[in-house]
């Protein structure tokens, strides 16, 4: 018999969450169903399951997502990290003081860690950092060469959300809190600007 999480209608992280407890609860060898409504939490919850190297099957009722994840024996969750050093950027600009410098100072940061042999695991933005992902931004290419190289880049949902960017994204994953600070616990270095 398949458990059931409704997670329709709850904010980001919830849906992630309520499929972790409940996964933690279930029996090697079932599965769980999580509903949700949206394309977001959909690609969150299974980014999850994923993670966990669980099996996925998702399937669209009307304007709802019924994600199936099939719980196995002996399989412990890993994020995968090359170096397990993430950088935070909160901002579009790096430093406080001058707008027109903290731009250049962010074009040239993201190049030079484009550029670098010790690349992080992930670039995580959040608050007005996720314009730094989005159409029009100077810095797109060093992103999506670090993207390219195998640097997760991840932008906060809610932070898209709220400036209306999120279908302007142009590089990474749009994530959850839950990810975002699963990332930042595991690190071994956090770089935060």
């Amino acid at each position: 018999m398949e458990n059931m999480v409704d997670a329709r209608g709850k904010a980001c992280p919830q849906p992630v969450i309520c499929t972790k407890k409940a996964l933690e609860k279930l029996e090697s060898n079932n599965s769980l169903v999580t509903i949700v409504d949206n394309e977001v939490a959909r690609d969150n919850v299974v980014k999850y399951a994923k993670s966990l190297e669980y099996p996925v099957e998702v399937q669209q009722k009307q304007q709802d997502f019924y994600i199936k994840i099939t719980k196995q024996d002996g399989i412990e969750p890993q994020l995968e990290s090359r170096t397990r050093q993430v950088v935070l950027l909160s901002s579009s600009k790096l430093g406080e003081g001058d707008d027109k410098l903290g731009d250049v100072l962010m074009k040239s940061f993201l190049y030079t860690l484009a550029q670098s042999d010790d690349l992080p695991a992930a670039v995580i933005m959040m608050n007005s950092g996720v314009k730094l992902a989005v159409e029009g931004s100077p810095v797109l290419e060093h992103l999506m060469e670090l993207n390219k190289k195998g640097v997760e880049i991840l932008a906060c949902g809610t932070c898209l959300d709220f400036f209306n960017l999120k279908d302007k994204l142009c590089v990474g994953n749009i994530s959850n809190m839950y990810t975002i600070l699963e990332y930042l616990l595991s690190a071994d270095k956090t770089l935060n600007f």
